[in-house]
C-alpha cells in the first residue's frame, strides 16, 4: 500500500532554469550568458545544496569574476531566484488531487540551499506539503542513503509504503536500493497522474 508520495522540487514542481532566471535581470544576451555560467556554475550550487559554503563567499566569487558592471544585476539574480521559478504545469492540482483522492500524504525532497529553506514557505505549492526536507539543512544529499533514511524516519515513513519522484536517474536508483519506489519522472504530469491513478486506485 502507497501512503506517501515525496517530490523533488526543480524540473518536478517548478522550471529551474538559469537562462530565464537572469534574463529577467540582465537582458543583453552577451552578458547574460556570462553572468549566468558564473552564477549558477555547480562550484557554488553542489556545496550550497550540501550546505557548505557561506552565501558571502558565493557572492564574492560571483563579483571576482565578473566585470564590476555586472555585479548588481548578477547579485540580484542571484538572491531572488527563488522569485523566478514558474511552477510546472498541472503539478500543484496533481498533489491536491491526489491528497484529497487517496488520503495520501505528500513530502518534498530537494537537493536545495539553506537560504531557500529559510524562505521556503513563500513558495506557493509547497504550502500542499506536509513536510519538507532541505539538503542543505539535514546535511545529506541525494543520491545518498543517508538522506532517504532521513526523510523516513523524520516523518515516520516506511520506504515500501513510499514512492519517490524526481527527473534524476541517480536519485531515482539512490532511493529504490533503499527500498522505496521511483518514479522518472519526465516533463508530462498527465502521464504522471495516470500512473499515480493505477498505483493508488487498488488500494481504495
Amino acid at each position: 500500500m502507497i501512503k506517501n508520495v515525496i517530490f523533488d522540487f526543480g524540473q518536478v514542481l517548478v522550471h529551474f532554469e538559469p537562462d530565464y532566471i537572469t534574463g529577467r535581470y540582465i537582458k543583453n544576451e552577451a552578458d547574460k550568458n556570462l553572468a549566468k555560467n558564473v552564477i549558477f556554475d555547480r562550484l557554488y550550487w553542489d556545496r550550497l545544496d550540501a550546505g557548505t559554503i557561506p552565501e558571502e563567499e558565493v557572492i564574492s566569487g560571483i563579483k571576482s569574476r565578473l566585470p564590476e558592471r555586472l555585479w548588481e544585476d548578477s547579485i540580484n539574480a542571484y538572491k531572488n531566484w527563488i522569485y523566478n521559478i514558474p511552477e510546472v504545469d498541472k503539478m500543484s492540482d496533481l498533489i491536491k488531487y491526489i491528497k484529497e483522492k487517496y488520503g495520501v500524504k505528500v513530502y518534498l525532497l530537494s537537493n536545495i540551499s539553506e537560504y531557500f529553506a529559510e524562505h521556503s514557505k513563500e513558495i506557493e505549492i509547497l504550502k500542499n506539503m506536509d513536510g519538507c526536507v532541505f539538503s542543505a539543512t539535514c546535511g545529506f544529499t541525494k543520491p545518498n542513503r543517508e538522506i532517504y533514511e532521513h526523510i523516513c524516519e523524520k516523518f515516520g515513513l516506511l520506504p515500501e509504503e513510499t514512492v519517490f519522484i524526481d527527473d534524476n536517474e541517480k536519485n531515482i536508483k539512490g532511493a529504490e536500493d533503499f527500498g522505496i519506489k521511483g518514479y522518472l519522472f519526465k516533463k508530462d504530469p498527465d502521464e504522471l497522474k495516470k500512473w499515480l491513478n493505477d498505483k493508488l486506485k487498488e488500494q481504495v
